[in-house]
């Protein structure tokens, strides 16, 4: 315990962050390849996972005083954004730096402890905020395990997460997670194609060739449908349904105040949505879209971002 406090232990150890956002050459938002120059030189070795997908792996690996160091660095830089971001911002309130762990479903149990006595210990020794998702990563027998604070809780905390690894190794073989890359939803109008990316449409040149082709050779016919975000598509897709529930502590963030997000999704998709009323005793609510298979397609993609 000694040791640990000061920084070090004489193990290696390898531990797993999984980041969000638009990544360019192997590189995180807000994070340059000094940055990562700078990391690696805290003694630890730093992977990012290739790939173009919205999430990736940084796994980082040495002894564990270069693996609090390299810590130390990621939160100071996740700061800096945070702080360099409220510069001419209106909000007030400063936003705690959060980071994602990977963790081993079967060494989640030792984190948490009997009654959920050691992760209360370890947020209440750090000041870190500690989450332990409930259900396991797509495809792995990983779990997230999220971390807020400043930077100091959040190197505090991840020192005494890793002597509950060290002591508690995981049982059995674990399958590691890994990122799928996210299929973005496609339109066609006046001609061109375009990718939905967040709340904007993307000019995708290739598919829009495809597209101009598909329009001088029937029997193909333009996708699409006339919606009042995306003006002069083709009005002939035939309509259908589909239903879909969301938890009820979710929906409010989908309606938004007055209703203003959703009505925002109906006009971005063309699509027609229906909300069902909360049914006592239910912890979802149904949602029923009806438009063409673009329609709907485009809506369940802006309800999931939401």
């Amino acid at each position: 315990d000694g040791k640990v406090s000061e920084g070090g232990l004489n193990v290696t150890l390898t531990i797993r962050l999984l980041m969000h956002g638009k990544v360019k050459h192997f590189m995180l938002p807000g994070i340059t390849l000094k940055d990562i120059f700078s990391f690696s030189q805290s003694g630890a070795r730093i992977n990012i996972s290739e790939g173009t997908c919205p999430e990736r792996i940084v796994t980082i690996t040495g002894p564990t005083d270069a693996i609090f160091k390299a810590f130390s660095m990621i939160a100071l830089k996740f700061e800096e954004d945070i702080n360099a971001s409220m510069t001419n911002s209106t909000v007030t309130s400063k936003p705690p730096v959060t980071l994602r762990l990977v963790v081993p479903a079967s060494q989640c149990g030792s984190l948490i402890g009997k009654g959920g006595s050691k992760i209360k210990e370890i947020r209440e020794s750090t000041g870190a905020q500690v989450q332990v998702a409930g259900d396991m990563l797509p495809n792995s027998t990983e779990r997230a395990v999220t971390i807020s604070g400043t930077p100091d809780a959040i190197i505090q905390c991840v020192k005494q997460i890793c002597v509950v690894m060290l002591e508690s190794p995981p049982k059995g073989a674990t399958i590691p997670y890994r990122p799928k890359p996210a299929s973005a939803p496609i339109i066609f109008a006046g001609g061109q194609a375009f990718t939905i990316q967040g709340q904007y449409a993307i000019p995708h040149p290739d598919l829009t060739k495809l597209h101009q082709l598909a329009m001088q050779h029937p029997p193909f016919t333009p996708l699409g449908q006339t919606t009042p975000g995306f003006p002069g598509l083709d009005a002939t897709t035939p309509t259908s349904s589909h239903e879909l529930t969301i938890p009820n502590d979710l929906i409010g963030c989908i309606i938004g105040r007055q209703g203003s997000k959703i009505n925002e999704i109906r006009q971005m998709s063309g699509a027609q949505i229906k909300i069902a009323n909360a049914t006592e005793g239910s912890a979802e609510r149904q949602v029923t879209i009806t438009g063409s298979p673009a329609n709907i397609s485009l809506a369940q993609y802006l309800i999931n971002a939401r």
